[in-house]
């Protein structure tokens, strides 16, 4: 059985103090026995990720980084290694997140090189796959999404750990939420691609996250479907109570 993962992606919030008092507050009262049945971690921006790891040495809380570069080091202005990542105890970094994509203009190649790099320094990546609504309402969605996982996962062999993140475009950040069906759906398809690459037991362990406007009311109907593995949590991870309360819904889900 896959164990699910609840990862809280910060972007572009909480400085050191307010990261300081965040983990603080949350590793007093996050139950201990959590643990057993799922993994959690917080993905804080890179001027925040030190402090992060301090205090969260000998906790069960993961850290993870919001980006990495595919060079361990050299000229390259404004970038961060898997490398340094590694050397403060980083665990998980997210990869061609939809605002990378977008935003930043970050290519499938890029994104490839970038998985590699990761595994390279035994950083388990989370590669983000998702469709527009102009590309769903074309009907061109699994197109976009299979491209997207043979492009990004093409430098991977089976035994490489790899996490995916099914984050359609049009749900992130717009309070719309994909339903557990439509979300399952997509998974399963993904889950299927894994298979055609890696061979069927490959695809079988491979954990399959959903991401966009997951909150504590809607947890536990998306991870009570079989085919969604967790969640990659935007907003609602920013607020301890909300984040709090995720993980809670999230063990009932699972009783």
């Amino acid at each position: 059985m896959r164990k699910i993962l609840l990862a809280g992606n910060w972007k572009m919030n909480k400085g050191i103090k307010e990261t300081e008092k965040f983990l603080k507050e949350l590793k007093n009262e996050i139950e201990e026995e959590i643990f057993e049945k799922i993994d959690v971690a917080v993905f804080p921006p890179f001027t925040s990720l030190y402090i992060a790891s301090i205090l969260l040495k000998n906790t069960k809380i993961y850290l993870g980084a919001q980006n990495v570069f595919y060079e361990k080091e050299g000229a390259y202005t404004g970038e961060i290694s898997p490398t340094m990542l590694k050397e403060i105890g980083v665990k998980y970094v997210i990869v061609g997140h939809s605002e990378r994509r977008i935003i930043t203009r970050e290519n499938d190649e890029m994104i490839a090189k970038k998985l590699k790099a990761a595994i390279e320094e035994k950083i388990v990546p989370i590669l983000c796959v998702g469709e527009t609504i102009e590309e769903r309402e074309r009907n061109i969605h699994k197109e976009v999404v299979e491209r997207q996982v043979q492009e990004g996962l093409k430098f991977l062999k089976e035994d490489d750990e790899f996490i995916i993140a099914y984050e359609p475009v049009w749900a992130i950040g717009t309070g719309k939420t994909a339903t557990p069906e439509i979300a399952g759906e997509m998974q399963g398809f993904i889950r299927g691609k894994i298979k055609e690459i890696f061979g069927k037991e490959k695809g079988e362990k491979v954990r399959i996250l959903y991401g966009g406007s997951i909150n504590s009311k809607n947890i536990e109907e998306l991870i009570s479907h079989p085919e969604i593995d967790g969640g990659l949590i935007g907003g609602a991870s920013l607020k301890k109570e909300e984040f709090l309360s995720i993980i809670k819904n999230s063990i009932r889900s699972l009783k």
